[in-house]
Parts: structure tokens; C-alpha cells; sequence
């Protein structure tokens, strides 16, 4: 079972005597000024907007102590993923990472400053350009990547292994009809055009 508690200036307090959920306040006071007005999406929509918000922001903190920035880590972290020789084309990259051309190749660019990735022109066509893992680049993203995700595994600690799950494919689900009725199956980090 989740902890029904609230943080309450270092102390912990059962939920039961909590202020009043905000997202609560909010769409009783459109019900009532006027009625008839869907609100039901609040509950969802709002904590959702408020969650990306906060876990921009924990992982943006998090990143900055290890000297490496949201995208560079993303970059590092798709072509890590891809397993050896920690090689993957600027297209596949795109594809993997969910960003334009345009996007990989000022990452690739910066990446390649820093010492974090090399790349060269592929093998038989012209304009495919390979993007490989440095030694710097590999051990940056061994060193982040941990401190990254056990941050994130921390903050929704708070949920039962079983609600996370369901949490999990309840997201799922609503980004992937979402992205049906937008007619938008592209995704970006939150804050990106």
C-alpha cells in the first residue's frame, strides 16, 4: 500500500488531515460557476502538468551536479543503449531520441566538442553520417545515468511496485490516444517546440 502521508515542514502527517487537494478546489469552483462545464480532466490533466514541471526540474538539478546537461545525456544515453560498439547513424539517433535532424545534429555538434562522441561519414552512402560512444562519452553516461534513474525511482517511491505498473500503462495508454486525436505522434521533452 502507498504511504498515505503528507511532508509538513519535515515531519510526516496523515493524509486525512492534509489541506484540501487544489486540483479539487479547482474544478468545484468552475462546477459551480458554471454548470455543465466538463471538469473531470482537471483531476488528471493539471497533477500531470505539475509533475512534468517538477521532474524537469529535479532531473535539470541532478544533471547540473554531474556537469552534464538534459540533452548531451540523452544523446549519450540512446547511443549507450544501442549496445556496442556504441554506434548508431545521426537518422537513427533521431528516430531513437524522438527529435529532428536539426536537434541531433546540434547535440551530436556539442557532444563532439566535449570529447563525448566522434562521428564519420558511413560506409557506402554519401550522406549518412555514423555517431560513435567516446571513452569520456561512455563513462559520463555510466556515471550519470545511475544517479538519473535511482533519483527517479526514489520520487515515486511512494507508490506500491503494483500502482506503479498500473500507473505505468494507464499513461501508456492515455499518451497513445492522445497522440490519435491530436494526430501528433511525435514526443518531446517538456518545454520543446
Amino acid at each position: 500500500m502507498a504511504r498515505d502521508f503528507e511532508a509538513e515542514g519535515g515531519r510526516d502527517r496523515p493524509a486525512a488531515q492534509a489541506a484540501p487537494y487544489p486540483v479539487e478546489e479547482i474544478a468545484a469552483a468552475w462546477e459551480r460557476e458554471r454548470p455543465g462545464t466538463p471538469v473531470s480532466s482537471i483531476g488528471i490533466v493539471t497533477p500531470i502538468w505539475q509533475l512534468a514541471k517538477l521532474l524537469g526540474d529535479d532531473r535539470r538539478r541532478v544533471l547540473a551536479a554531474a556537469g552534464v546537461d538534459t540533452a548531451t545525456l540523452d544523446l549519450l544515453s540512446v547511443l549507450r543503449r544501442g549496445g556496442e560498439p556504441y554506434t548508431l547513424t545521426t537518422r537513427e539517433l533521431g528516430r531513437r531520441s524522438m527529435v529532428t535532424a536539426g536537434a541531433i545534429s546540434q547535440r551530436v555538434a556539442r557532444a563532439e566538442r566535449e570529447g563525448l562522441v566522434t562521428r564519420r561519414p558511413g560506409e557506402g552512402r554519401t550522406r549518412t553520417v555514423l555517431v560513435e560512444l567516446t571513452p569520456a562519452g561512455h563513462e559520463l553516461v555510466e556515471a550519470t545515468v545511475d544517479q538519473v534513474l535511482c533519483r527517479e525511482a526514489e520520487l515515486v517511491g511512494g507508490l506500491t511496485p503494483e500502482q506503479q505498473e498500473q500507473l505505468a500503462g494507464l499513461l501508456r495508454i492515455l499518451l497513445q490516444d492522445t497522440q490519435h486525436r491530436l494526430g501528433d505522434d511525435r514526443i518531446r521533452h517538456v518545454g520543446e517546440d
